[in-house]
């Protein structure tokens, strides 16, 4: 019995490809059938013709209309010569016609008639000339039934496509185009991502771990009357690990893995969004336990109606309010958590955010001096390096960077080693892929005249004479006047990171900020538009003071930020006119004071500035080791060097003109 069952498996299966294949060998046949009949037929020219003629071994000539053509029949008496030896032979294949022994093109069908006659005549000849035309049938047919045959062809295979995609909703439109685009992730081969390759973010990694548990022993909550969450949303700046986190929970959780991003849902097609949707769950209940992860989901869930002045009706809500319907409608004993990524999570609906959908938000912070030491670990494993680089020291240098930046300094380190064709890594590098990241590429060849030089040397000379100065602003490490990025000079401090920020705190680095177009008046008398980058930076800081943080006495304590981010969408501001004045009177106060006080400050220290400038000018390139000469120990700075592991005050390089240069109101918000 079984000897009979794998006979029957042996047993080809029957294809539509034999039906072509059969009948493109009969088309090939009879092509070949009907050109086979001229097998012993052989091509003559119009002189060779009329010797035969005169020879007398013609005996008919078929001449063919229509394709130009004659066909000339041989007598049985010339058939017998050696001449027409070649032609004499039977066709290889039978043939229910009379088959010509020579063929001829003929060009001017009247001239060709006249030689025919005029050598008949001379010779007294009874060769027969007729006339024919040559049709193809076969090929006739073709060209009259292949519109048909390809119209009817189209038409069977988009009715299969249509029903391959399964019956209604998901597959049931042209090309399965409402079938979700989720990539299935086998936790066996597609990913090799654990927790242990995530440095830092230990309280996101406790609660995704916790989901993890729960899709492996659901019992253990269940058993207590616990549910499991249905859904948990990553939010943070970006950079700062969430998609690799979700990667982490696809690697360790050892449950199918469905991620896509948030734009997949998008599609031109009206419905597309929603039944891919419900194709998306359909295929993870399926599958459950599993996981679900929408990596930018605010390209679907951002709160319905905003933005829609048409009163049309947006694609993008269809499909939201498909994935809350999806995402409340499932039972919580189906094992499907779903997770989602975004970096702007005030945008996104309050439907979404509700408990019952998505339970938890985990907040993925840019992370602290300890934990960049544990990420530059991580990245650090593949790079080759010619010293035991300190982690710490390489921690302290890169304040504010996320995780990107910091596989982004790594991989530029050793992309500058092997510029200049270093067989290693060393910590020099480190520090350039720093200036190189955060300051930009140096343009050395910039051309720059003499007394642009001097003015920028001042400038930076006036930075880091205000920062030394003062008790709060953030101690120097190195100032340079070559050209870097869109700067034309830069002072690197070394920033405290604070939790919270004091009024002259505040004050005190707005007053360093202003230290560089001081020294313009100071020295020069006269101001430049060099400081644009400095007037950009306090502005915002003394807005925040004003409008934010409630630390200006006249405005009082009250504040006009919104966390929920609505008043973005909105044309009106939250005070009146009035109000509006006196913000901007407080703004330009407190700048104008800080910069009367930077003057102030440089004035007594006129003669130091001096000195900085100058060998500013004559090194381009001056450390705090070189400030310490002029000015002497800065008193400020016993608690920077005193700090202990416990308390830990995360100095590190920041450029004052670079796009990562922390703004304290901003950051602490």
């Amino acid at each position: 019995m079984a000897k009979d069952n794998n006979s029957n498996t042996k047993k080809p299966k029957f294809s539509s490809w034999w039906v072509y294949g059969l009948i493109a060998i009969l088309l090939i046949g009879f092509q070949f059938i009907g050109s086979g009949n001229l097998a012993s037929t052989r091509k003559t020219t119009t002189s060779e013709l009329q010797e035969y003629l005169r020879n007398g071994d013609v005996k008919e000539i078929m001449i063919i209309t229509n394709t130009r053509q004659a066909k000339v029949f041989l007598t049985e008496e010339a058939m017998a010569k050696d001449v027409h030896k070649d032609v004499a032979e039977k066709p290889f294949l039978p043939s229910t016609g009379a088959v010509p022994q020579y063929v001829l093109d003929y060009g001017d069908l009247q001239n060709f008639e006249n030689e025919i006659k005029n050598i008949k005549k001379e010779n007294n000849l009874d060769t027969i000339v007729d006339y024919d035309t040559d049709n193809n049938y076969l090929m006739d047919l073709l060209l009259g039934i292949l519109p048909f045959v390809l119209i009817i062809g189209i038409w069977i295979y988009l009715m299969r496509r249509m029903s391959g995609g399964g019956g209604g909703g998901a597959g049931g439109q042209i090309f399965n185009i409402g079938k979700s685009k989720a990539k299935l992730f086998d936790e066996k081969t597609d990913t090799r991502t654990s927790f242990k390759d995530v440095a830092g973010l230990e309280g996101a990694k406790e609660e995704v771990e916790e989901i993890v548990e729960f899709l492996r022993n659901p019992d253990k909550y269940t058993s207590l009357g616990g549910k499991i969450p249905k859904g948990a949303l990553l939010v943070g700046p970006p950079g700062t690990g969430k998609t690799l986190l979700a990667k982490a929970v696809a690697g360790e959780a050892k449950v199918p893995f469905f991620s896509l991003s948030g734009s997949d849902f998008v599609e031109m097609f009206v419905g597309v969004g929603a039944s891919r949707v419900r194709d998306l769950f359909k295929q993870a209940k399926d599958k459950s336990p599993a996981i679900i992860f929408i990596d930018e989901i605010d390209a679907i869930g951002r709160a319905r109606g905003k933005n829609n002045f048409t009163g049309s009706n947006d694609e993008r809500e269809n499909t939201l309010n498909q994935l809350l319907t999806e995402m409340d409608g499932f039972g919580t004993n189906t094992n499907v958590i779903v997770l989602a990524a975004t970096n702007r999570a005030d945008v996104l609906d309050k439907a979404l955010m509700r408990a019952g959908r998505f339970d938890r938000q985990i907040y993925v912070d840019l992370p602290d001096i300890r934990e960049r030491k544990e990420i530059f670990e991580v990245h650090l494993r593949p790079i080759k390096t010619s010293e035991a680089l300190d982690l710490e020291f390489l921690a302290r240098q890169t304040p504010g960077f996320s995780g990107a930046d910091i596989a982004n300094v790594c991989n530029e380190a050793a992309l500058i080693a092997a510029r200049k064709e270093k067989k290693a890594v060393s910590k020099q590098d480190f520090l350039d892929a720093v200036d190189r990241i955060v300051g930009g590429l140096e343009k050395k060849n910039k051309i720059i005249t003499p007394g642009e030089k001097e003015t920028i040397a001042y400038h930076e000379a006036g930075h880091a004479t205000t920062s030394w100065m003062l008790e709060h602003a953030a101690p120097l490490v190195k100032v340079t006047i070559v050209p870097r990025g869109q700067s034309l000079g830069a002072a690197w401090y070394l920033p405290e990171e604070r939790l919270i920020v004091r009024p002259e705190q505040m004050l005190d680095e707005m007053c360093a900020t202003m230290g560089g177009r001081a020294a313009e008046k100071v020295i020069f008398n006269k101001i430049s538009t060099g400081a644009l980058s400095d007037l950009e930076k306090v502005t915002k800081q003394a807005r925040a003071m004003v409008t934010i943080y409630g630390l200006n006495e006249e405005i009082g304590n009250i504040t006009y930020y919104d966390s929920s981010g609505q008043d973005s969408y909105g044309f009106s501001k939250p005070y009146s006119e009035d109000t509006a004045r006196k913000i901007d009177k407080e703004i330009s106060k407190i700048i104008e004071a800080q910069y009367q006080r930077a003057i102030q400050v440089l004035t007594e220290n006129k003669d130091k500035l001096t000195i900085l400038a100058e060998r500013l000018l004559e090194k381009e390139v001056i450390f705090k080791e070189d400030l310490e000469k002029i000015f002497g120990k800065r008193p400020f700075d016993k608690e920077f060097d005193q700090k202990g592991q416990e308390k830990i005050s995360d100095d590190t390089t920041a450029p004052d003109n670079s796009a990562l240069a922390k703004e304290e109101g901003e950051e602490n918000k």
